[in-house]
This record gives C-alpha cells, structure tokens and sequence, in this order.
C-alpha cells in the first residue's frame, strides 16, 4: 500500500493515557491504519470447534471451560469434529477454529481417561490428530487456539496449522494475585505466555495475540502489554494481528457483576494500539462484542472484524451471535470501507510461505487464496464453463465509484498522464467494491477515448505444429515427452503437407493470419522454422505468417549459430509477418525460476522482442497470470512491457492470459493457485489499459480462457479487441479449457451487439481487411478433420 508508518515512541504511548476521549485520536489513527490496508477491512470465514471444554485454569470471567459434570462428553469425537467442519466447509468456510481449554489432563482424571479411550496421552496429540483429520478430509485450514505449548509443540503443530493463536490478554502480574480474575490459573502467568509467544516466533508460526479489556487493568498496564507484543512483533515478525478484546460480564461466573468497558474506551484502546504498532500490524476487534456503532470501531482504526461464522455460535461469547455477513458488509461500506475474505493466515505470511507456512500446507493455502493472499472468493476459473457462482458476482459488481480515496486520486493522476511506479501499479490490483468500480469504470472510458467503441477481431487459424518439447514449464499441460506422460494427449508433429493444406483451408474460410507455435522439439533446428514459413506463404503467399514465440526464435538462432538479429533477418525472407508475444509468462526473474527455470530469462525475451521491432518485425505481449505469483510481479511486468514499447514501439497488443489450472502440472501438484479470480482477471484488463496508455493501444480480452460473457465484460473494462477466431486451438484446450476451439465472426459480432458496440473485422496489425475476406468468414465451410503425425524419433526437419 503507501509508505508504512512506524509505531510511536513508548514514552509517547504511555502519554495517550491522559487523553480523555478515542475521537481525539481517531483522525491520526485513520490515517496510520490507511497507511497499511487501505479501505479494506477483512474477516475470515470460520467454523469454530470446541475441541473440549476442560481446562486446568479457573478464570473468573470465563464461561467457556467447564467442569467435567457439567459436560455430556469431555471431547468432541473425530466424528463430531468433522461433521462440525463439513457444515462449514459447505457454508464457504475457510477457516477451522479450535479453541480448547488448557491442558485439562494435568487437572482432571476423566480428561486423562477420555483421551486414553482415544489413544492418546495429551490433549496436544488428540490436537493434532483431528487438525490433521479436518485438513485431509475436507480442505479447512486449521487455526489453533491451544494454550501455552513448548518449542516442540509447535515443531509439530505447524505441520498441521498454518497458524496459532494465543492472547496475552495483560502483561500485568497484579491480575494473578489473589482476588485478580487471573488468580489461580497458572497459565495466565504473564511471563509463561510472553515466553510462549517468543518460541512461536522462533518456530517461525504466524500468531494472533491480542488484550482483554476491562478485567481490572489500568490504562498503563493496557499500554504496557501493547508494548510487551509489539516488541515481540519487531523481535520475531510473526504477529500477523493483534486483537483488542473488551471483557463482557457473564452470568455464573465470578465476575458477573464486574462492570464492562463501555464503547469509548475500546475505541480509545483500539486507537492507541494503531499508533503504537503503526500501519503494518492487522488491528481487530470483535463485531459481536460491540454494543455501540460498528463505523466508530473503523474510524477508531481496525483493519479486520476477526473470524465470523455462518454456522457456529462464539462458544467463548455464546451470549453474543455473530453479525450476518451481509450486515457487516454495510456497516463496513458505512464507514467508507469495503469488507473482504481473507484466510486464517494473513497474506504477508502467504506470500513468504515458503518462510512461514509448513510445505504440506501449501497446496491447500495456494488453493484458497489469491494473488494478493486473500481468500479466494467465488467459483469462476479461467477455462471452466459457467459464470461462477453468487460470490464471484459480488466480488466484480460494480457499484458507485469512491471519489477522492487513494485510488481514486492515483487513477485521476493517471489519466493526467502520471506514470506510475511498481508499489502504485500493485496498489490498483488491490481495488476491491467501490475503488474496483473506479479502475474499471476508467479503464473503460479511457479505452473510448483513445481506440473508440468498435471491438476488433481478426479471422485467424492456430497451427501447433508439435507438442512435444525439450522444456519443463510447470504451467503447461500442451508439451508431452517422457516427463508428461500422464497428461492428455499424445505427442505429434504436424507435417508440412498438413500445414500447407491447413493454410489453404484457413483461407478459404476467411483468415488473414495463421498464428504457428509450438513446442521446442529436441530435432527442431533454425531450418524447421525457416521451413514452416516457407510452407505457409507457398500454400498461399496473401497469407499473413505470425509465428515463433521468443523462445523458439532464440532456439532457432543458437542451432545455427547465428545471431537472433541475423536469423530474423531469415524468417523475414522465409515469410514472416510477426511474432506473437508468448513465453513472457511473468517478466520477472524470481517468478520465472519457479515455473519455468531452464526457459529465457526476462532480459533475454525482452532482448528478442526489442531486437524483433529493430529488425521491422512487429509482435504482441502477453501475460500469463494466476498461478505462484503475486501483485507485485504483474506491476513489474506491466511497467518491465511499457519501458520497452516505449524505446522501440513495436508492441500491437496485450493480451492477458489467465491461468488455466486444470491439467497444468504444477497445478496437480500442489504448487499452484486456480488462476486468477474473476476480480483479478477483470483488473488485469483494466490496469493495463490504464498502465500501458498511450503507448499499447490495444487490450485483447481472450474468449477462450474467460469465456464469452466475461470477455464481453472485459470489453466494458478496457478492451477493445477479441482477438483471433483460432479455428483450432489447442493450448488451453490440453490444459482442461472448455470454451471450444472456434468463435466465429458472426459470434463476435453478436457478443459486441449485446452490450451496444459496433464491431471491425481487422488483420494482424490492426489494418483494414478486403472485404473479400470478409465475405468468405461469413460463408466459411466446417473444418475439415485434422491430421497430427505421431513422433518419430530424429527428424531434423519437418518431412515433406
């Protein structure tokens, strides 16, 4: 987001005890919580299981734990715990809570009787046997609220939970002596629990802690223990939100006449605890436990509402229901915020996993999130037929758009030319609810400004002439060899005779390109390249030729031992029109060693590209989005895709692709996300309009991955152009798309129709067709059935 703030000095928190009232702090504190979330306001989506209500402490403001009379059962049965999870997880939960009381068998002979029925010695072990349980059986991400632990503990907990919770409630000792609500319970000695939050660091596991207020303490003591968990914070980095809790007075209990914090002075204990851990700490409190107006809470500078479920009472607080989920959304829009999802782990810790989340845990974290490590929301998926489900429709609703927020004023600086940095580009894919609206509602004034109302589409034919390939990508499902034998399809080769028919065919019907790609064929040579398109332009020398990805340029030029500039300057010669911007996938290094290590570096294909438009030959550029990388390296792509149009201006289009994750290998294993959501893939279209202008004026949506409506949405947020009919596609196809293989003209122009937009038939460079072409797409024949050559080993060069 912006630039963080710091916290303030200590001396100067201790000196907001003398002020009197929240309001004269909540401005500074809004700005600070701004600062680091944004108008966002977020919740995770839980199930809470009381895992057993036993527990060795006798705090005496609790109704949780229990004697063992008062309970039917001292534990819920793996049974009853997974039939608790599978309500949840059809209710759209992400997140299940286990709250547990302490160590209940160093106290109680039928604690330690029930666990043995069970087999197990500790109710740790049962712990994390039933995590474990959840986990595998219905997808749920444990959270785990289990009292103190020890070193090994977490050591083997965080296998099974990508995050712990444990409240400090008060650093203060004069709550345990006698008479204090801590008296008598052992494991609220101040001194064990900070030492236990210390060993979570150590651990490297995410935390939640927190205060409880109004149990006694004073407002030194309250600041005290904010300063006792921020230096464990500054220590560690696994704090990922600190919880100002206010104490509610229970029947039963010994403090039932205890009087109870009123709103003011949780607003002003959430204000100072903003200041005091400044704008990079996630602030929450508890909407239940709130009597008073939900907006002061915001104002007073939270960034989250906690856990909410739609299935489970607070078993800590039964006396107090959860707000439904549509509720809390409008008190959050009331205070000028939009409410979002996220997981029980906070996205910075999604995003580190590899630091801070156990590698088992990651397939399920990757499948829940997006990419920012939000939760994802709703059921869209690039490829799949359909349009999602309720919650993919809210997410991309579009609403009254925020003016004067902080996206808003970058979006107006945007469109008065303002080029923007990487951490503003990232900012813009952050846009949810109304700032979403706004980059939207932009993009797609700007793209009628600059290319008009008219969407382009061209008569295209794709020709994947192998899909057998010496790389390793883990995104694609379309190469085959010896590693990808469990994938669909065969290996084949598309002769030159079934190329050269191809071409004809796609001319008959219409076609002003035919875009050839493939595989990089262990016997492929710069010959085969030079023989494609030659085969093309003598089948039918009209025929624009766009083909070879940067990569099978630089693989054509190094086995001939040329130089790229030099075999370019052959293609050329051979036939070729232009380059298709493919194998960009992520421009940035970091992400390219994840998903495709032995491919070209992000200086080598931009090198190809750049020396592709010095040698007169245009392409298109390309993202491929969705799968292990973040807002950040769409940002650096996008600027990375600017600077070089800039220099030379030989990009015609971008084209955002969305990760098709169904039969995409890294996907299968655990080490991919599901794509983008349908938000990101609509921003995707959006931002780049407004981060590429003036310099790419033409955005493409892609039917074949998004799907006909969604690209038609897509042309109401910044595109103009729906790309090629394809006749054949075969790419996304391998990797489970299920939107066909052909979108006709007259389909396009329906599409276009629907939404009021006049349409262009174009060619490759975006010029006028002869409108003979145009007639023969209208009046284009079925294709005939197609011809793919098994592989036969060592073939230099495509047969004759």
């Amino acid at each position: 987001m912006n630039a963080q703030i710091p916290g303030i000095r200590a001396d100067e928190a201790l000196a907001l005890v003398d002020v009197s009232h929240w309001r004269t702090l909540a401005d500074r504190a809004s700005a600070v919580r701004d600062a680091g979330f944004g108008s966002t306001v977020t919740y995770s989506r839980k199930v809470f299981v009381p895992l057993t209500q036993l527990c060795r402490d006798v705090c005496h403001y609790c109704t949780f734990a229990k004697t063992p009379r008062h309970l039917e059962k001292p534990y819920l049965l793996p049974e009853d715990v997974l039939r608790i999870a599978r309500a949840g997880a059809a209710m759209g939960c992400k997140e299940v809570l286990f709250t547990l009381g302490d160590q209940p068998e160093l106290r109680y002979a039928r604690a330690r009787e029930a666990l043995a029925g069970l087999g197990f010695a500790r109710t740790l072990d049962y712990l994390a046997h039933v995590a474990e349980l959840v986990l595998k059986e219905t997808g749920l991400l444990p959270h785990l609220n289990a009292g103190l632990l020890g070193a090994e503990d977490f050591a083997r907990l965080r296998k099974v939970a990508p995050s712990m919770g444990l409240m400090l409630e008060s650093s203060s000792t004069r709550l345990c002596e006698r008479g204090g609500p801590h008296f008598g319970s052992p494991d609220k000695d101040p001194a064990r629990r900070i030492e236990m939050l210390r060993l979570a660091g150590e651990a490297r596991v995410p935390m939640t802690s927190g205060i409880l207020i109004g149990i006694g303490e004073t407002r030194v003591e309250r600041i005290e223990s904010l300063l006792a968990l921020r230096e464990l914070s500054q220590a560690h980095g696994h704090l990922q939100e600190v919880i100002v809790q206010n104490f509610r007075a229970k029947p039963d209990t010994q403090m039932h006449d205890a009087p109870e914090p009123d709103a003011d002075e949780l607003c002003w204990t959430v204000a100072a605890a903003r200041l005091i851990f400044g704008s990079g700490m996630s602030l929450q409190a508890p909407p239940n436990l709130y009597q008073g107006d939900l907006t002061d809470l915001v104002r007073a500078g939270i960034n989250d509402w906690g856990g909410v479920s739609p299935v489970t009472p607070d078993h800590v607080n039964p006396e107090a229901p959860w707000p439904h989920l549509e509720r809390l959304a409008a008190e959050t829009a009331r205070a000028g915020a939009t409410l979002a999802e996220r997981l029980t782990v906070y996205p910075r810790y999604v995003l580190q996993r590899a630091d801070w989340i156990d590698e088992a845990l990651h397939p399920t974290v990757l499948r829940m999130s997006d990419g920012a490590g939000m939760a994802r929301v709703g059921q869209w998926a690039a490829g799949v037929p359909g349009d999602g489900n309720d919650d993919d429709a809210r997410d991309v609703t579009l609403v009254a758009p925020r003016r004067d927020s902080p996206i808003d004023r970058l979006v107006s600086s945007m469109l008065d030319g303002h080029v923007p940095d990487e951490e503003q580009v990232e900012r813009l894919f952050s846009a949810r609810g109304a700032d979403f609206s706004r980059v939207c509602e932009a993009a797609d004034a700007l793209r009628a400004s600059t290319v008009g109302d008219t969407v382009t589409y061209a008569v295209v034919r794709n020709i994947n002439y192998t899909n057998v390939c010496l790389y390793k990508c883990g995104f694609c499902a379309f190469s085959k060899g010896r590693a990808h034998e469990d994938l669909r399809g065969k290996p084949y080769l598309v002769e030159r005779d079934e190329i050269m028919r191809r071409v004809r065919e796609a001319w008959d019907r219409g076609a002003t390109e035919v875009c050839m790609q493939g595989g990089i064929h262990p016997d492929f040579t710069g010959h085969t390249y030079l023989d494609i398109c030659r085969a093309a332009k003598e089948a039918v020398p009209g025929m624009h030729v766009h083909a070879f990805s940067a990569l099978e340029i630089s693989h054509g030029a190094r086995t001939l031992g040329l130089s790229v500039r030099e075999f370019l300057g052959e293609l050329r010669t051979a036939g070729l029109g232009s380059l298709p911007g493919t194998a960009a996938e992520i421009l940035d290094d970091e992400i390219r060693r994840l998903i495709a290590p032995d491919k070209l570096d992000t200086d080598g294909w931009l090198q190809v590209i750049r020396e592709a438009h010095e040698a007169g030959l245009r392409t298109t550029s390309t993202i491929m989005f969705g799968h292990v990388e973040s807002y950040r390296h769409w940002a650096r792509h996008l600027l990375r895709l600017r600077a070089l149009q800039q220099d030379t201006g030989g990009i015609t289009e971008f084209v955002p692709l969305p990760f098709v994750h169904m039969e995409a290998p890294m996907y299968l294993r655990g080490r991919a996300r599901k794509g983008p959501t349908l938000r990101e893939a609509l921003l995707m279209h959006a931002v780049s309009r407004l981060v590429l202008h003036p310099l790419i004026p033409n955005i493409q949506a892609s039917w074949v991955k998004l799907g006909p409506a969604w690209a038609q949405r897509c042309l109401q947020a910044g595109a103009n152009d729906l790309g090629g009919t394809l006749m054949n596609e075969s790419i996304s196809r391998a990797a489970g798309a299920s939107h066909g293989q052909e979108f006709s003209p007259a389909q396009m122009e329906a599409l276009a129709a629907q939404i009021g937009r006049p349409t262009r038939q174009r060619n490759t460079l975006y010029g006028e067709v002869d409108p003979a072409r145009s007639r023969a797409a209208c009046a284009a024949m079925p294709l005939s059935e197609v011809r793919n050559a098994p592989v036969v080993p060592r073939r230099a060069r495509l047969p004759a």
